[in-house]
């Protein structure tokens, strides 16, 4: 039974777990360490205290994930379930089987952020939870599932490669153009259509996220052929506007 989860990392993904906690689990304690707060016994602690809870989440950037990770495993307990959070799968499911060995985990991916929990009210219906690896036993495997689905959240299950695939061809491709808008300046205004106003929302969204851009990048495999593939048809598109211009 988990009576307590650790959060290492406070960023804006660990500020909203520790408010989701709160909300859907009021009677689990909560740990959070981050480097940016110093602990005070009450709602941060120390690197060892936090990851000795039932549960640990390390949300933490990605490229912190594999140090992150050797930290912590000489200070959980026995019985802890390591949660995995990060954006990419296949880069943190591999370092969790090379450095976990004999550990509980749980490899996810929340596919939602403080921008959607924000713009939705709270409301969690729908939001997905993708779970790929996991070494725990099948009962708390479907007990998490289970409490999962009864708090809104849809969960679905996939290979890591399958993941970083479909996310390299929807969050990484959105992200892309979100960051290109960005740069370019567009804004909204007066005329606006309801397809200009969904690609703002997508803009707005990921706009300020530029670490975890170029941490996908970097640790997602399929995201280079979708870069490669979008500057093709970007390409593409200019030689059709020059043969009717």
């Amino acid at each position: 039974m988990i009576t307590s989860v650790g959060i290492v990392g406070y960023g804006a993904f660990g500020a909203l777990l520790h408010t989701v906690i709160r909300r859907f689990a009021p009677a689990v304690s909560v740990r959070i360490h981050s480097s940016r707060h110093e602990p005070d016994g009450v709602t941060f602690f120390s690197l060892e205290d936090t990851a000795s809870s039932d549960a640990l989440i390390l949300a933490v950037p990605i490229r912190a994930f594999e140090d992150t990770l050797a930290k912590v495993l000489p200070n959980m307990g026995r019985e802890t379930v390591l949660v995995d959070v990060a954006t990419v799968k296949v880069h943190t499911v591999e370092v969790l089987k090379r450095l976990a060995v004999g550990k509980r985990y749980i490899a996810t991916h929340p596919m939602w952020g403080p921008e959607s929990y924000e713009k939705r009210g709270g409301d969690v219906s729908g939001f997905r939870i993708v779970i790929t690896e996991s070494t725990l036993d099948t009962a708390s495997r479907v007990a998490l599932t289970d409490f999962l689905k009864t708090c809104g959240f849809d969960v679905v299950e996939m290979s890591p490669e399958e993941h970083d695939k479909n996310l390299a061809e929807t969050l990484f491709l959105t992200h892309l153009i979100g960051q290109i808008v960005s740069r370019a300046g567009f804004r909204r205004t007066d005329i606006d259509t309801v397809s200009f106003g969904h690609l703002m929302d997508a803009m707005e969204s990921v706009r300020n996220d530029t670490e975890l851009f170029a941490d996908v990048f970097r640790y997602n495999p399929y995201c280079k052929n979708v870069l490669e593939r979008f500057a093709d048809s970007e390409k593409a598109v200019r030689e059709l506007l020059d043969r009717t211009a």
